[in-house]
Order: structure tokens, then C-alpha cells, then sequence
């Protein structure tokens, strides 16, 4: 469940028909990180002394190049991971929100009237490119997804269109 304060934009007292909150998956945490690097380091260490008591030590460095690119490949992969992607919408707006890994952030806001979804699907893959589109301006949107969840956003985006469009209703309690 999303809660208010996790969504960046600002508090204007309508009701949140749909929000999400979405990022690039990563399968490796900093600590296997860091059994990894020590378990590929502790190899290469190992065959590069091979290597050094074989009278052939100039290859005990290129073992310690291998496992210095791929920690900086691997840091390279956790800095995108810092990438965020905030949907929201209202019955009077539609509000995406990009930010790159580096910080930069794009906001795009729409009128939920104006607004579709467009997609583009393959039967074997599911969705493939998503699209919110308002008169002229498209604006992709699942960027970090994978086809199949592509597909459930879309459905998701979908259905909290067409309950704006719908109009949304309000309970308001007397005490």
C-alpha cells in the first residue's frame, strides 16, 4: 500500500484514485554484493597466485583487472537503481513524476479528461511500450517494467481513467 507521504507532490486535499510508486528491480542486496565480490576476488587471488608460482606474474595483475571492472560495473548497475518513476492520479489530474538515477527529475501533469493509455502489445510478451497520451503530448510511462507488469499497469491506469471519467464519488461524514 502507498501512502501519501511516499508519492512527491504536494498534499491539495483530493482523493488519490491511483498511485504508484516504481523503480528498477535489482536480484542482488549490498551485502550478497559483498559476498560476491569477496567469494570472485577470493578466486581470482587464488588462480593469480597460480599463475605467480608458474614464474608467470605478470597475469596476477590481470586477474586483479578483471575483478576491478566488474566492482565498478556492479556499482555502475546499484547508482541506476537510485531511478524512481511516481504515478498519481485525481479526479482533476494525472501526475507522472521521472526521476533519473542522477537526481534529475521531470514532472508531467495532464487533465485525466484529456488523457489515455496507450500501448503497444505482443501476444507471447504482453506489453512492450507504454504510453500516457493528452491531446498531442505522450508521455512513456513503466519505463523500468518488465512486459507482463507493463500490462497490469496498463489495466491499472486504465480502470483509474475510467473511474474519473466516470466521476468519482465523495463521502462526506457529519459528526
Amino acid at each position: 500500500m502507498i501512502k501519501a507521504n511516499d508519492l512527491p507532490f504536494p498534499e491539495d486535499g483530493e482523493p488519490t484514485v491511483f498511485a504508484t510508486v516504481m523503480a528498477p528491480h535489482r536480484s542482488l542486496s549490498q551485502r550478497g554484493f559483498v559476498i560476491f565480490m569477496l567469494a570472485i576476488g577470493g578466486v581470482s587471488f587464488a588462480c593469480g597466485l597460480v599463475f605467480v608460482s608458474m614464474g608467470a606474474w605478470p597475469i596476477f595483475g590481470f586477474f586483479g583487472l578483471d575483478v576491478a571492472l566488474v566492482y565498478f560495473a556492479l556499482r555502475s548497475n546499484f547508482r541506476a537503481a537510485a531511478a524512481r518513476e511516481f504515478i498519481r492520479i485525481t479526479p482533476s489530474l494525472v501526475q507522472v513524476r521521472q526521476v533519473s538515477a542522477r537526481g534529475k527529475a521531470r514532472d508531467v501533469e495532464m487533465n485525466p479528461f484529456f488523457t489515455r493509455v496507450a500501448r503497444r502489445d505482443v501476444e507471447e510478451l504482453g506489453t512492450l511500450d507504454l504510453s500516457l497520451v493528452s491531446r498531442s503530448a505522450q508521455t512513456p510511462v513503466g519505463i523500468h517494467l518488465g512486459p507482463w507488469q507493463k500490462t497490469e499497469l496498463a489495466d491499472h491506469l486504465g480502470d483509474a481513467l475510467g473511474k474519473v471519467k466516470r466521476g468519482v464519488t465523495r463521502t462526506v461524514f457529519d459528526s
